[in-house]
């Protein structure tokens, strides 16, 4: 493997986290107008020594290293989700009807649930467990079960919202 500079212990566990810390913490300060209006010489400080403290504990900059890739695949996923939304959902003009919208938008759901299990390899899990378990038929039936008592639930409370109350 190559080492580069990203890939170097300093720069990945000390350099990045204490870049991290210290722009949320201003990012906040700044917003929140904590320490007053128009003091960002002070956020700054503010900022810096808390970024500075933060990476003086290797314990915490672990933490942050070990959560901020699955933040990134998080944020991502957010992103293609609302990518999605935006397709189906769009207001620019209305083509689509309201069902097929709704249709389409449990399509690309699903779609997306099924890419996110292949992508990381828990499809395959999930599929022997259900072909080669005893109980996975149980399982199976006990899942749809709930599903259909979610989406009537939900039929329910929809149908409910439309029809107001008139009185």
């Amino acid at each position: 493997m190559v080492e580069t500079i990203f890939s170097n212990p300093l720069f990945k566990d000390i350099v990045l986290p204490f870049l991290l810390v210290f722009t949320i913490v201003f990012a906040i300060l700044e917003k929140t107008k904590l320490l007053g209006d128009g003091k960002k010489q002070i956020d700054a400080i503010v900022a810096l020594v808390v970024g500075l403290i933060f990476v003086g504990f290797s314990t915490a900059t672990s933490i942050v290293s070990r959560l901020v890739p699955f933040l990134a695949v998080a944020l991502i996923i957010l992103f293609i989700v609302m990518l999605v939304f935006g397709f189906v959902g769009g207001k620019e003009k209305d083509v689509l009807g309201r069902g097929v919208k709704i249709a389409l938008g449990v399509v690309f759901g699903i779609a997306f649930v099924i890419a996110i299990l292949f992508v990381t390899g828990y499809l395959d899990k999930l599929i022997n467990m259900v072909t080669v378990n005893a109980n996975a038929g149980k399982i199976l039936v006990n899942v749809v079960f709930l599903v259909a008592v979610g989406a009537a639930i939900a039929l329910i409370l929809a149908s409910g919202k439309k029809g107001g109350s008139s009185e």
